[in-house]
C-alpha cells in the first residue's frame, strides 16, 4: 500500500497485523528496555515497524541495528539511511532509502474512518475545513478529513528530520486532489533548507484501500523534484 505511493528507490515493508519475529529479528536489548513499561498494544506496534524498517534496510544492505526513538519520538536512523514508520489499527509499514539519494521521506497511515469529534476543528486551516466539506460531497466513499490529518503527519515526518523543530497543524496547508491522488502542502513558516536552497512546499501522494488511507511524502536530493515557494503538533 505504501509502496505504491513512493519511487522505486525507497524500500517499503508493510504488515496488516503483527508477525511473530524471525529467529533474527527480535527487539535489540535497548529498544526492548525502552518500551519495557508501555502498554502491550505499544509493545507490538514499537516491534513490529522495527522488525519492518530492518527487513527493508536489509534490502539495501543495511546490517541491522537498534531503532531508538529520540526524545521527540522520532527513529534514529543509522548514518546513510532515512526512513520513516507508521501504525495503526490494521497496519504497519517503514520506509528506508539511502541518503544520499533522498533527503527526506514521511509516511502515515490511518483508518479510513471519520476523525473523533473535535478534531478536525484542532487541525484544519479554514481553507481547509471547507475543501473537506466539498469533497466529502463530491467523493463521500473517502474519510477526507481523516486523509487530512494523514497528510499533515507526512508533512511533518518531512519537516522534522531537516529542521530538528516542530511544526504545528496550523503551519501548513493542505491542498488534496480527488483524482490525481496528491496533495500539496504548503508552508506557512520558513521551510526547511535543502541543498542550501530553502523549500516551501512539498508534494505527496494518498491512497485508499482496505479500510485504510495513506499518505506519503518524498523529497529526492535532486531539488528539481522540490516546489519552492508555493503544517497543535504532529506526531509519529
Amino acid at each position: 500500500m505504501i509502496g505504491e505511493i513512493l519511487p522505486s528507490s525507497v524500500v517499503a515493508e508493510a504488515a496488516y497485523d503483527d508477525p511473530a519475529p524471525g529467529p533474527d529479528e527480535a527487539l535489540f536489548p535497548q529498544e526492548s528496555a525502552h518500551i519495557a513499561r508501555a502498554v502491550a498494544k505499544r509493545r507490538r506496534e514499537f516491534t513490529t515497524v522495527r522488525l519492518l524498517a530492518r527487513r527493508a534496510m536489509h534490502r539495501l544492505g543495511q546490517p541491522p541495528v537498534p531503532l531508538l526513538p529520540n526524545p521527540r519520538g522520532a527513529p534514529q536512523w543509522p548514518k546513510g539511511i532515512v526512513g520513516s514508520m507508521t501504525h495503526c489499527d490494521g497496519y504497519r509499514a517503514a520506509v528506508v532509502a539511502r541518503s544520499d539519494a533522498t533527503a527526506a521521506v514521511g509516511i502515515d497511515a490511518e483508518p479510513d474512518a471519520p476523525l473523533p469529534e473535535g478534531v478536525l476543528e484542532a487541525i484544519a486551516l479554514p481553507r481547509e475545513s471547507a475543501r473537506i466539506v466539498y469533497l466529502t460531497g463530491r467523493h463521500p466513499e473517502v474519510s477526507w478529513d481523516r486523509l487530512l490529518f494523514s497528510a499533515k503527519e507526512s508533512v511533518f515526518k518531512v519537516w522534522y528530520p531537516l529542521t530538528g523543530r516542530e511544526l504545528d497543524f496550523s503551519e501548513a496547508e493542505i491542498d488534496i486532489n480527488p483524482v490525481e491522488r496528491t496533495f500539496q502542502a504548503r508552508l506557512l513558516v520558513p521551510g526547511p533548507v535543502v541543498e542550501n536552497r530553502r523549500y516551501d512546499e512539498f508534494s505527496g501522494r494518498w491512497t485508499a484501500d482496505r479500510g485504510l488511507v495513506a499518505t506519503a511524502i518524498h523529497i529526492p536530493h535532486e531539488t528539481s523534484s522540490l516546489f519552492h515557494g508555493h503544517d497543535n503538533t504532529m506526531t509519529f
